[in-house]
């Protein structure tokens, strides 16, 4: 996708309008924080149920790339991928009342070669943030008709794989309401390519499907037999079959570490109880290696 397609989303992302109400209290918040730039209201996943009985007020602010000294300072400190990508924020949203707590923060990837990928994984992540932005204002506009409650959400990004072939990005969501769910999500970019990898990429055909679920199953097996605080929605019998772990997605959320080792993720509660968070698994290499495309990326 082209620069004037990117250069609209930015557009409508900063233009979108705040109610009428919040105007002065969002103005005079920034004013006194000496923080001039244009207010918006921040993004939140839709709820799936309004809490009752207590009217909020929320004050919010939008942080942009220097925009005040201790942005700027944070921006000094951004990861720095090889010598010409690096990782920024392009925007940070920040609600912090009582009842309500919000931090989002969103990506944005520069110095590609491949201009097209990387305006379209800058238009991903915007489309995100705007996603969030969206579902937080109905949210929010519901709770002040119905009263107040507790809510959170939390996103950001870390840089998970620097190396002069391979950049892993990855991205969390945390939302808060009552208990807490977590999603994370991964791009994986091949730097000398300039390609966007994905998992079935990888491998030469859906094979890997397979395979990889059963070391996965392998290996949840052994964790639980060492370790009796250490549990996996698999061989429960009190709990229904298809609700237990049989068999990775297609599109399975991964990234590919510093050592060349496929990484499998599982957000909170996808194959375990959310005591466990999110859950990782190294696949070793000689598992794959028959069904591999090639060696360059695992190894």
């Amino acid at each position: 996708m082209g620069n004037q397609k990117l250069d609209q989303l930015k557009k409508e992302y900063m233009d979108t309008p705040i109610p009428q109400e919040l105007d002065f209290l969002v103005r005079k918040t920034l004013k006194e924080n000496g923080v001039y730039s244009i207010p918006n209201k921040k993004a939140f996943r839709r709820l799936g149920a309004i809490a009752a009985s207590i009217a909020i007020v929320f004050g919010i602010f939008i942080v942009e790339i220097n925009s005040s000294p201790a942005f700027a300072k944070s921006m000094s400190e951004v990861p720095v991928v090889g010598n010409l990508v690096k990782v920024l924020t392009f925007r940070e949203y920040t609600v912090k009342d009582e009842g309500c707590d919000a931090e989002i923060k969103v990506p944005q990837v520069q110095g590609l070669k491949d201009k097209k990928l990387e305006n379209s994984i800058n238009e991903k992540y915007l489309k995100e943030g705007k996603e969030l932005y969206q579902g937080f204002t109905a949210d929010m506009e519901e709770l002040k008709k119905n009263g107040g409650g507790h809510m959170g959400i939390s996103s950001g990004y870390e840089v998970k794989t620097d190396t002069d072939r391979i950049l892993s990005i990855g991205r969390y969501t945390v939302n808060t309401v009552g208990s807490s769910s977590t999603q994370m999500k991964y791009d994986t970019i091949d730097k000398k390519k300039q390609v966007l990898l994905t998992l079935p990429s990888l491998f030469k055909d859906d094979q890997y499907i397979k395979v990889i679920s059963d070391n996965i199953k392998k290996q949840m097996r052994e964790q639980m037999k060492k370790d009796k605080d250490v549990t996996y929605w698999l061989d429960d019998p009190e709990i229904d079959p298809s609700e237990q772990f049989n068999q990775i997605k297609k599109d399975q959320s991964f990234y590919i570490n510093k050592d060349g080792k496929l990484i499998i993720s599982f957000d909170k509660y996808d194959v375990a109880p959310g005591c466990m968070g999110v859950v990782e698994f190294t696949i070793p290499t000689d598992v794959l290696s028959n069904i591999l495309v090639g060696n360059e990326y695992i190894h």
